[in-house]
């Protein structure tokens, strides 16, 4: 299979890329990112790309894809509103109507986030715009479409976290979070091997919630 993916740079973007390398079943894996991840392998095909509202330039690299997993996404608070909406709906349109045009059998794998309101009528941000991104995605008709929609990721990698919160988080994950709240999270190597198999071999549902992600994890 061909796999295309973007957000290589980020936390489950760069797992999945590791993991599709690392399978027989992947041919070639292209990424997509705006600067180099430092990954090597003779499978990958790692495409430098900046502006993410308009793909014409390199068209010809969604060409033939099996499987899609789009992994960009930014952190609420870390830009402005309009710039959110811009990176949670704008890029994925751009980059999933390129592939609908160059690929008729894909699957998309798409990561959202808990809560995500396809009503298009939350209150909060977060919901509101990955809600209208998955609307956008369900309505191309891509061969196979999943939507993946963790709770709090505990990234199983250390990282810089993005804001004190995040670093709150990561410190109580272990002790606390997973034990007292354990439908509200999940680690990154869990998410990134549940997309990973769906992708690869198919999913029975279009809505991945994070108890669903937990429960294939937990039943592989």
């Amino acid at each position: 299979m061909n796999v295309i993916l973007t957000g290589g740079n980020g936390m489950i973007g760069s797992l999945i890329v590791t993991k599709c390398l690392a399978s027989d079943e992947v041919t070639q894996v292209t990424s997509i990112v705006r600067k180099p991840t430092g990954h090597k392998h003779p499978k990958l095909k790692e495409i430098i790309h900046t502006d993410f509202l308009d793909f014409s330039a390199i068209e010809d690299s969604f060409q033939n894809q099996d499987v899609c997993f789009y992994c960009i996404g930014v952190y609420t608070g870390q830009v402005s509103r309009a710039e959110f909406a811009q990176i949670t709906i704008d890029f994925t349109k751009a980059f999933a109507e390129t592939l609908r045009r160059q690929s008729d059998k894909t699957t998309f794998c798409f990561l959202s986030g808990q809560g995500a309101d396809r009503s298009e009528k939350s209150l909060m941000m977060f919901a509101k715009d990955k809600g209208k991104a998955e609307n956008h995605l369900f309505g191309l008709h891509f061969y196979r479409t999943h939507s993946f929609r963790p709770g709090y990721i505990y990234p199983v990698v250390p990282r810089k976290e993005p804001n004190i919160t995040y670093k709150l988080m990561r410190l109580l994950y272990k002790p606390i979070i997973r034990w007292l709240f354990p439908g509200a999270s999940v680690t990154s190597e869990q998410l990134a091997s549940v997309m990973v198999e769906v992708g690869l071999h198919g999913g029975h549902k279009e809505i991945y919630e994070n108890n669903d992600i937990r429960k294939i994890q937990i039943q592989a």
